[in-house]
């Protein structure tokens, strides 16, 4: 069943084993072609990965697998100050194209800003790779309104290729997109695709203390960002309980169905769900199926992200 936002896969969970893929949980070919078999059995056709996932491995992975018809998105990454100079960017799609094999990239992301390099630098190989014929479209993730502006004037003053989507945080509990970027974003008809539809997790309505943040992405042997995740979500638990207490509605289902129905997503937007087997995938895929909240749940939403302006995220890195 088709929902109102379309949804895409995000493979940040596919990795083989080994150091390189600490986080990745779904890693055997096997057990990733489960999950795109169910994903694309609900009318999905879109995976979004990165180079960096899995320690590189994630784009090997879906090199492997029967897509059914679904398109491929990755990203590069800067790890170091200088990683979007032409050559840099040049040399990662070089081995993201290897590591995928066949599989044809359609949209081709900057994952996150590298602001040491200029970016018309960037926006000029960018280019020349998009006349290859290297990618379908051009995404940005994780970049200011300010950035996404300054790319369009640019790329329209020397007729090169702009960005077309853009990849942001939103949940909830997490708003700060609305604000700025969704207007320009709007203004220069440019998509948003939200990822961490559930807050790194803390929306699955299984955090309710601080105990609970020991594992999985919360525990910092597994994840590098979990010190970050615990001091800034762990201020929201109170308004976890108070919602999980009085909503009659699982808080994942809240959660998905407020993206869905309830949030400034449009139908040509798209939401990133995640899953590590196919009973979470299954579910995901339910919830986000589902109708309009009740008023009353949609109201207890709204004061929960009144309680959390204070902590949440600025919407770029």
């Amino acid at each position: 069943m088709l929902t109102r936002i379309p949804l895409l896969y995000g493979a940040g969970q596919f990795g083989m084993p080994g150091p390189q893929s600490i986080g990745a949980r779904v890693n055997t070919v096997e057990d990733a072609q489960k999950i795109i078999d169910v994903f694309a059995s609900h009318g999905h056709r879109q995976i979004d990965t990165a180079r960096i996932y899995g320690g590189g491995t994630s784009e090997e992975i879906i090199s492997q697998l029967d897509l059914k018809g679904c398109t491929v998105d990755t990203k590069v990454c800067p790890i170091a100050p200088g990683d979007f100079a032409p050559d840099r960017i040049r040399a990662s799609l070089e081995i993201s194209m290897k590591a995928l094999g066949k599989t044809k990239i359609k949209i081709f992301y900057l994952h996150k800003p590298d602001r040491s390099v200029p970016i018309e630098d960037t926006l000029r190989v960018i280019n020349e790779l998009y006349d290859e014929g290297l990618f379908e479209e051009f995404g940005v993730s994780n970049y200011d309104a300010w950035e996404v502006a300054e790319m369009v004037v640019i790329a329209d003053f020397n007729g090169w290729i702009r960005p077309t989507v853009y990849q942001g945080l939103y949940n909830a509990l997490e708003r700060r997109v609305e604000t700025e970027l969704f207007p320009c974003l709007r203004h220069f008809g440019i998509r948003f695709y939200a990822y961490s539809p559930l807050a790194s997790g803390l929306l699955a309505g299984k955090i309710l203390s601080e105990a609970d943040m020991q594992t999985g992405r919360w525990d910092p042997n597994v994840s590098s960002i979990a010190g970050l995740l615990r001091a800034k979500y762990s201020l929201l638990i109170p308004i976890l309980r108070e919602l999980k207490d009085k909503q009659g509605v699982p808080l994942s289902e809240a959660a998905n169905r407020w993206l869905q129905h309830h949030s400034r997503l449009q139908p040509g937007d798209g939401i990133i769900i995640g899953a590590s087997n196919i009973d979470q995938l299954e579910n995901n895929l339910k919830e986000n199926e589902g109708g309009p909240l009740p008023d009353d749940v949609v109201t207890l939403l709204e004061d929960a992200w009144g309680q959390a302006k204070g902590v949440a995220s600025h919407y770029a890195f």
